[in-house]
């Protein structure tokens, strides 16, 4: 596969990585409930205090992710997603280590995220980049990483 880059967000991305994040929603789920997605609608407001990459190959924007701040020394792993022709590759790991990475340096200690409990492969993805699975409820699974 062609290289990519790895990097912040810019809001002239706004179009592509809403398309990215709600198509992959749509391979998930089979349909779309815009009514919970209106973080979308303008991410770079919305994450404003956040880390949101995004990964570009030939000036295609090909996955994100972000790390939203919730407490104090923690924060959370959202909108991690990755086009579809891009997976199995590494991309999802170097997207979600670039996040850690940067998180650590931003003085976090404690990272958490959920996801929802059937995604066998996302579940699987999440533990083999060390986060711990702390409970479950309402049909998702909810993880943490300590930053040490």
């Amino acid at each position: 596969m062609d290289e990519f880059v790895i990097r912040p967000f810019q809001p002239e991305d706004q179009a592509a990585v809403k398309n990215l994040i709600l198509n992959g929603l749509v391979e998930h789920w089979g349909s779309l409930d815009m009514t919970k997605n209106p973080d979308l609608n303008d991410i770079a407001n919305t994450y404003a205090n956040a880390i949101f990459l995004v990964a570009c190959c030939r000036g295609v924007i090909i996955a994100t992710g972000a790390c939203v701040p919730c407490m104090e020394k923690q924060a959370e792993i959202k909108r991690m997603s990755v086009h579809k022709d891009w997976r199995r590759n590494g991309l999802g790991t170097r997207i979600l280590q670039e996040l850690l990475t940067r998180a650590r340096k931003a003085g976090f200690e404690r990272i958490i995220l959920e996801t929802t409990e059937t995604w066998t492969e996302v579940v699987a993805f999440y533990q083999g980049a060390g986060f711990q699975v702390t409970h479950y409820r309402d049909g998702d699974v909810y993880f943490a990483l300590e930053l040490n």
